[in-house]
């Protein structure tokens, strides 16, 4: 099963293309699509969508998995992340890649086994399930891996039906 798991955002946005076959994690390729500050919104998701529809027909994934929504503080820079996510769906949606969508603790309890792990240990051990030297760059790389894996770990299994019925 190949995997594209996506770490959503305006500013930046994590992807990473994951095979996962006889039970082991393959990196396929991985990076971030970025967008310059003094760019116009609208141009910005334009350049996500059209990146993203591009990412989508090279790597042909079986599945998108990508992160949910949280924010507490700043409404702003959340409604930014939404559009942002929205083009990223739309995209998935007109290439007929079926979508999946995971909470944070989703993401940390099937990488980590602990839900209340911290970015350092979740990073670390994306890092060590796909058998990389290093935990690539930036962070938001390293979170759409983790989010790929997150899949991996919850597809086709009661474990997945368990956490979206907890609302974890």
């Amino acid at each position: 099963m190949v995997v594209l798991g996506i770490d959503p955002g305006y500013a930046i946005v994590g992807w990473g293309v994951i095979d996962f076959t006889a039970n082991q994690h393959r990196p396929i390729a991985f990076g971030a699509i970025t967008t310059d500050a003094h760019t116009d919104f609208n141009d910005r998701l334009k350049l996500i969508y059209d990146e993203m529809t591009e990412l989508l027909e090279k790597s042909k994934p079986d599945a998108l998995s990508v992160e949910k929504l949280f924010f507490t503080t700043n409404v702003t820079t959340g409604i930014q992340v939404a559009q942002a996510r929205g083009v990223i769906l739309l995209a998935a949606r007109q290439a007929g890649v079926p979508v999946y969508e995971y909470t944070p603790l989703q993401v940390k309890t099937a990488v980590t086994g602990y839900g209340k792990a911290h970015k350092p240990q979740v990073m670390e051990m994306t890092r060590r399930l796909l058998h990389l030297k290093e935990v690539p760059k930036p962070d938001d790389t390293a979170d759409a891996l983790a989010i790929a894996i997150t899949h991996t770990q919850a597809a086709g299994t009661t474990l997945r039906d368990f956490l979206l019925k907890r609302g974890l």
